[in-house]
C-alpha cells in the first residue's frame, strides 16, 4: 500500500490535479458516456445475483448460461443509439461473445465503451453503527486495473454505500468512503479509465425525503473533498448517486417532481459543473418510476450543468429478462423489450418522456 501511495504523491503537484499521460483519453472517453440522449447499461452484477433470475426459467446459474444472457442484452441490434457505455462483471470482461471477439471489441466496433465493476465487494465497518459497510478491492488495485486497460475497457466503476439508520449515517464511515472513493479515482485516472464514482445512499429504511436529501448532501459534499484532495481530474469522471426519495420502508409515495426538485437542487450545492455528466442508479425503483423519476429531473426549476442520465441494472433489464424466459426463439422478443426500456430512457435523460409511449412496448 506505501509504494501505491509514493506512486501517487510522485505524480500529484503540491497543488491542483493528477498528472497523468492518459488525460487526453480520458476527457475523450468522458466526453463520449457524457452524450446527450445515452445513458449506460449497469450489465456488472455478482454471479450469485442470477441464482434468482435464473431459477423461474429452470436455468443452472453457470457461466455458460451467464454468458448467454449478456449475449442476449449486449449484442442488440441499435444498442448504440440509446447507450454509450456499459459496465461489465470481471466475469464478462475476460470473456468472448458470439462472434468470437472480446465483449469489450464488440462493444467498440459498434460504437460503446466498455467499462468494469472493479470494486472487491462489500464488507462489515466495524467503527459505525451496526449494518454499516465498507468496499473492499484497493489491495492490488494498480495491477488490476492495467490489466483491464490492456482488455479494452475505458472506464470503471467502484460501489460504496451509505445506509441510513435511525435518521443518519454515521460520519466515520463517510469519511472512511470518501477517503476511499477518491484515491480509487485517482489511481484509476493514473492507469487511463475513466473512474464512476458509486457513493449510493441506499433506498433502504424509514426515512422521509428531507431526511435523504440531508444525507446526501453531506455524503456527496464529503465526497467531492476528498476528490479534490486527491487531485482527481473532474472533467475525466463520472458521477453515480441515488436519486434523493423516501426509504422504501417508510410508507411514504414522493411524486416525480418532489424527487427531481431534491434531487437536482441538493447536486447542485455539491457537485462542479466541471463534472461532465451524472448517471443515476435505479436502486431498486420500478422499471416506470426510474425513467419518471430521471424525466422529472431534466425538467426540474434548477440549474443543471451536467448531462444527467441513466446507469440503470435492473431497471434496463428487468422486462428483457421477462421476454426472454431463456428461450433461443424468444430472444428477439428479449432484445425488442430491452432496446424499449433504453429508449424510454434515453427520452428521459431529454427530459422527452412520455408514459403514453410505454403501449409501444
Amino acid at each position: 500500500m506505501s509504494a501505491t501511495i509514493t506512486v501517487l504523491q510522485s505524480q500529484l503537484p503540491a497543488y491542483g490535479r493528477v498528472r497523468t499521460p492518459y488525460e487526453k483519453e480520458l476527457l475523450e472517453t468522458a466526453r463520449i458516456l457524457a452524450t446527450r440522449g445515452k445513458g449506460i447499461l449497469a450489465a456488472d452484477e455478482p454471479n450469485d445475483a442470477y441464482d434468482a433470475r435464473f431459477a423461474p426459467m429452470g436455468l443452472e446459474n453457470n457461466e455458460a448460461n451467464r454468458r448467454k444472457y449478456r449475449v442476449v442484452l449486449l449484442e442488440t441490434e441499435d444498442l448504440h443509439k440509446y447507450i454509450g457505455g456499459v459496465i461489465l462483471s470481471k466475469e464478462t470482461v475476460e470473456q468472448q461473445c458470439s462472434q468470437g471477439m472480446m465483449f469489450t471489441e464488440m462493444l467498440r466496433k459498434n460504437g460503446v465503451v466498455s467499462g468494469v465493476n472493479v470494486d472487491g465487494g462489500l464488507r462489515p465497518f466495524y467503527e459505525g453503527a451496526p449494518g454499516e459497510e465498507m468496499t473492499a478491492g484497493m489491495d492490488g488495485y494498480v495491477e488490476r486495473v492495467q490489466h483491464y486497460y490492456k482488455l479494452g475497457a475505458r472506464f470503471c466503476k467502484w460501489r460504496n454505500v451509505f445506509k441510513i439508520q435511525n435518521g443518519n449515517v454515521s460520519e466515520s464511515l463517510i469519511q472512511f468512503n470518501a477517503e476511499t472513493q477518491a484515491r480509487y479515482a485517482a489511481l484509476s485516472q493514473l492507469n487511463g479509465l475513466v473512474p464512476i464514482v458509486e457513493p449510493e445512499v441506499m433506498l433502504e429504511g424509514t426515512h422521509d425525503v428531507e431526511t435523504c436529501q440531508r444525507v446526501s448532501e453531506h455524503v456527496w459534499a464529503t465526497v467531492f473533498a476528498a476528490l479534490h484532495r486527491h487531485g482527481v481530474i473532474l472533467e475525466g469522471m463520472f458521477l453515480k448517486p441515488s436519486m434523493v426519495v423516501a426509504g422504501s420502508e417508510s410508507g411514504i409515495k414522493c411524486a416525480p417532481e418532489e424527487v427531481a426538485l431534491a434531487t437536482v437542487q441538493t447536486l447542485s450545492r455539491v457537485v462542479p459543473p466541471a463534472v461532465p455528466a451524472i448517471g443515476f442508479l435505479s436502486g431498486g425503483l420500478s422499471e416506470l418510476q426510474s425513467s419518471e423519476y430521471l424525466n422529472a429531473i431534466n425538467n426540474a426549476p434548477v440549474a443543471r450543468p451536467w448531462h444527467l442520465t441513466f446507469t440503470f441494472g435492473r431497471a434496463l433489464q428487468g422486462s428483457a429478462l421477462k421476454a426472454w424466459k431463456g428461450k433461443d426463439e424468444l430472444i428477439p422478443d428479449a432484445r425488442r423489450a430491452f432496446l424499449h426500456r433504453a429508449r424510454m430512457n434515453s427520452l428521459a435523460s431529454q427530459g422527452k418522456y412520455d408514459p403514453k409511449l410505454e403501449a409501444e412496448a
